[in-house]
């Protein structure tokens, strides 16, 4: 024994504990899960000690006299003696649970499983049956009403133990405080919201309460503690950047639940309503089984091997009359990294062009072009356990808890627990009702707010001198741009109060560690890049950089678009982003890929609409983006893709990109297909196949890799294994990942060639050796300048919790029961001098278009702007969406669209219309079938 003031003795037998280390986890971490009983702890949960079902003797000296404590949350002591099963104890503990058993349903015990059901186990643990129980039944609660309002989330509260497990994981992990305890002794009960069911309560339905509790008293329409699932395998979600872990349960072909493992380092046993319910899109009806290619006019089902040859020969032929530039793809974020690869290398060494491109031109394109510039790397810097670590948080352009909802838990429960936090949005977000400091600017000026935060550093004498001394550069050029901006008139242009600002500064310069959150809000601007800067310059000011509780973080929109970026499905730069003009670089890809490699940049997506329209562009594949309906400047998006001579789409579904399609390839969801998906903190992690592809449907890896060998390039099929070693051997940071070795939490790269994760980077250095300081002056809109006169209210886009993008996955899940179309968010002062009110369908028109949507009054944003979503196509949203774009990545500005409005005319015909549109999709893939 190591250190004689860390001993206890557990029996009798000596054992070393660790600091803080309550007695329970000490007798789990030397003799496994379940050492002595427990009914109200969770592996999630702060202990609690309410059912002293864990309760042990504890004594001072060996033989003394001893006190009952609860082991949960009783500290160690040094040099005690633990008792764990003595008569008294095994006494104790049959007492308690004969009690609990007084009120609980007979035939539901008798027909428990005690492997699903955690009073069942502890009553045999204890050696309880329920014939024996001692004492007659109180006056009890065996005649409950079961809830079954919501499309998910079930209660049946006769089964209830009052452990409070629920209550907890709702406060505790959530922090949504749905579910209290109301009343006392036989007449306590719990309650949702105010006494009313799930769906009429403010519940996110994410499950916790669900998973938490032990009985079945609270679970979900899929039973997914009690369901007699034959295997679980361990992958990872397919919706937002967090990258949470699902254990998805089977039984044969079936998926039947989900439920989020506890020891996942990404999101420790929970998860959204997305990642845990909203996965039976998988085999839904609507789900693409088979290949089409367009026949008169009508998309007809074929064979695959009429579809690659049709397509195979068609892009031959183009290739040969108009050189490979008149070739392009997009890749996809919903895709593995390794399928990624395969479509980048496609393009690259197959085709022979750089028009290859994905998803994160139009969400993260300028974070990861600011921050390569500020740090040499366009990644996090950090990890979200820093959470833990940190004393404040900005969250900028972003609203996690609908958009990234387990980080944004996590933001929500440290701001609750007194770590400070910046919230700086046009609208007012949850996390704003926790925040020390809420920034409510106009869209587009976050670049003047962020040089008005940089100027009070400055001012207030705040900047970290010795950082920017020794770790930085271009700081005296970029210090005096600062000190002669005009507070005033950044004040009139963010329409932010200078003192809220300044206080704000103070705030995050003064704090002993502090780390910023950004998302879209900041990268679809024209200013965009401009802005991921000076966030950058707001670290590096302030010392904020290379260790715990610190950083720049980007929260990534989608699953995997770090990771497709990360393996070059990007014009600009190839696997492991390097430069594809550098001619050293352009050779190193030659001898790799065994083929000629074309070193000038390729299309950008924006420039790939421009190109189609004007005839120079002439074959685009597209893999799982339906960008019809997310692309901006919906009109001009299908202009482009109607003029093109071959246009492939690789999808799940009929999406309405896919109606446009003269080959449509059906790809497999993230349940059906292996490989791996980096996360929002560089976590590279295994996704495992759970069941097979549906219909005739395949991996999309395999489908590329079965036309790069029909073109003649030798690409062994696909498998994430041997891919894996293809790109550790390409990309520098991938270099030590092993398909092997990447376990159940993966590992953050860079990872060197030993093996090891990198939670945290630019420790010592940054990757471009210092960090670089630059200045940007803020410059409206051109949105603004030129329409702004006509068209004088501002909208700006979001996401809401229930559904992802386009919504083609969550629409056919019961997501779309909860949340079942776009709405318009409108201040008060606005409806009202537009003689609008809530509910009423409002005509929005911008310089591209107009749109019928229906109102939602709210405080949530300011006079003069207003804010929707298009997840749903029955509006099209992005038909009045501008074709401006941030002035670096091209990164299209959603943020900023110049728009007037009034009542719809025919509301009720509007809304008919609406309705039609939304069985589009479906009719259209139903006379194809026919």
């Amino acid at each position: 024994m190591s250190d004689s003031k860390n001993i206890v003795y557990v029996n009798n037998e000596a054992f070393e504990f660790e600091s803080g280390e309550t007695i329970l986890s000490l007798l789990r971490r030397n003799f496994g899960p379940d050492p002595v009983p427990t009914l109200c702890d969770a592996p999630n949960l702060d202990p609690f000690g309410s059912c002293r079902v864990c309760s042990v003797e504890v004594a001072r000296e060996q033989d003394g006299p001893t006190r009952t404590q609860a082991s949960c949350h009783t500290p160690v002591m040094a040099g005690t003696y633990i008792y764990t099963h003595t008569e008294k104890m095994k006494r104790l503990r049959k007492n308690i649970v004969e009690l609990v058993l007084t009120d609980y349903p007979k035939e539901k015990f008798e027909t428990d499983n005690p492997n699903q059901n955690e009073l069942k186990k502890v009553a045999l643990q204890v050696g309880i049956n329920i014939e024996e129980v001692r004492y007659s039944a109180g006056r009890n609660h065996l005649d409950r009403t079961p809830d079954t309002s919501h499309p998910y989330m079930r209660a049946n509260l006769d089964s209830c133990i009052n452990c409070f497990r629920c209550v907890r994981a709702c406060d505790e992990v959530q922090g949504e405080m749905v579910l209290t305890m109301e009343g006392r002794g036989f007449d306590s009960k719990i309650v949702m919201g105010m006494n009313e069911g799930f769906m009429e309560s403010d519940c996110v339905s994410c499950g916790a309460c669900s998973q938490a509790c032990p009985t079945g008293a609270i679970t979900d329409v899929f039973d997914s503690k009690t369901n007699d699932a034959e295997e679980t395998t361990r992958t990872v979600c397919t919706y937002c950047g967090v990258g949470c872990n699902l254990d998805v349960a089977t039984k044969g072909e079936d998926i039947i639940s989900i439920t989020a493992p506890y020891d996942a380092e990404v999101n420790q046993g929970h998860t959204c309503l997305k990642g845990r319910y909203a996965f039976k899109f998988y085999d839904h009806p609507e789900r693409l089984r088979e290949p089409m290619i367009r026949k008169n006019g009508q998309l007809v089902e074929v064979s695959w091997d009429e579809a690659y040859g049709y397509m195979i020969d068609r892009i031959k032929l183009i290739r040969e009359e108009h050189g490979p530039d008149s070739i392009a793809g997009i890749s996809s974020a919903r895709c593995t990294n390794e399928e990624n690869y395969l479509m980048q290398k496609f393009i690259r060494a197959v085709v022979g062009t750089n028009n290859i491109d994905c998803c994160a031109r139009v969400c993260h394109s300028p974070t990861a072009l600011g921050m390569q510039r500020s740090f040499g790397t366009g990644a996090a810097t950090n990890s979200i356990i820093d959470i833990k670590h940190t004393d404040c948080m900005m969250v900028i352009g972003a609203n996690p808890t609908a958009a990234h909802p387990v980080t944004g838990a996590k933001i929500k429960q440290a701001a609750m627990k007194d770590t400070k936090l910046i919230v700086i949005d046009p609208r007012e977000i949850e996390l704003a009702k926790y925040a020390d400091h809420f920034l409510q600017l106009r869209p587009g000026t976050n670049v003047a707010l962020l040089n008005m935060m940089l100027y009070y550093i400055v001012d207030e004498g705040l900047a970290d001198q010795k950082f920017i001394d020794t770790r930085t550069e271009g700081y005296d050029d970029f210090v005096a741009h600062i000190k002669e901006l005009d507070i005033t008139a950044m004040e009139a242009i963010t329409g932010v109060n200078r003192e809220d600002v300044r206080a704000a500064a103070i705030t995050y310069a003064t704090a002993g560690n502090a780390m910023s959150f950004h998302g879209l809000g900041v990268t679809e601007h024209s200013q965009g890049t401009f802005t991921v800067q000076q966030i950058a310059d707001l670290a590096m000011i302030t010392g904020n950089i290379g260790r715990r509780g610190v950083g720049v973080n980007p929260l990534r929109g989608q699953n995997n678009v770090q990771g497709a970026a990360d393996m070059g499905a990007q014009p600009h730069q190839g696997a492991g982003y390097l430069d594809v003009t550098d001619p050293m670089i352009n050779q190193k890809y030659i001898d790799f890929y065994k083929a000629d490699i074309p070193s000038h940049i390729g299309y950008k997506i924006p420039e790939m609409f421009d190109a189609a329209i004007a005839g120079d562009l002439k074959v685009m594949w597209i893999i799982g983006e339906d960008v019809v309906q997310t692309d901006p400047n919906t009109s001009k998006v299908k202009k482009a893709l109607t003029n093109l001579d071959l246009f492939i789409v690789q999808e799940l579904f009929m999406t309405e990109t896919a109606m446009l399609a003269d080959v449509v390839l059906p790809g497999a969801s993230f349940l059906e297909k292996s490989g791996t998906f980096t996360n929002g903190e560089r976590r590279v992690q295994r996704v495992n196949k759970v069941v097979e592809p549906v219909g005739n449907s395949k991996a999309d890896g395999q489908i590329v890799v079965d036309v790069m060998q029909r073109m003649g390039y030798d690409q062994p099929d696909y498998d994430p294994d041997t891919m894996l070693q293809e790109i550790s051997r390409i990309v520098p940071f991938f270099r030590g990942i092993k398909w092997e070795e990447l376990g159940e939490n993966g590992k953050q790269w860079p990872v060197p060639e030993d093996g090891s994760s990198s939670e945290i980077i630019h420790v010592e250095e940054f990757k471009r050796g210092k960090g670089k300081f630059t200045y940007h002056d803020w410059r409206e809109s051109a949105e603004i300048e030129e329409h702004g006169e006509e068209y004088p209210y501002i909208i700006t886009t979001n996401r809401e919790l229930e559904h992802y993008n386009c919504g083609a996955m969550t629409r056919r899940t019961g997501n779309g029961e909860i949340l079942k179309e776009d709405v318009l968010l409108i201040n008060e002062k606005d409806a009202t001098d537009n003689g609008i009110k809530d509910g009423d369908m409002v005509c929005v028109i911008s310089a591209r278009g107009k749109v019928d949507i229906k109102a939602r009054i709210t405080d949530e944003v300011k006079p003069g702007v207003m804010s929707t979503t298009f997840h749903f196509p029955e509006i099209m949203v992005n038909l009045i969406t501008s074709d401006i774009h941030d002035s670096e990545a091209k990164c299209p500005e959603y943020k900023v669209v110049a728009v007037k409005i009034r009542k719809s005319k025919g509301a009720k015909r509007m809304m008919a219309e609406a309705q039609g549109v939304s069985e589009m999709a479906g009719v259209a893939y139903n006379k194809v079938k026919e």
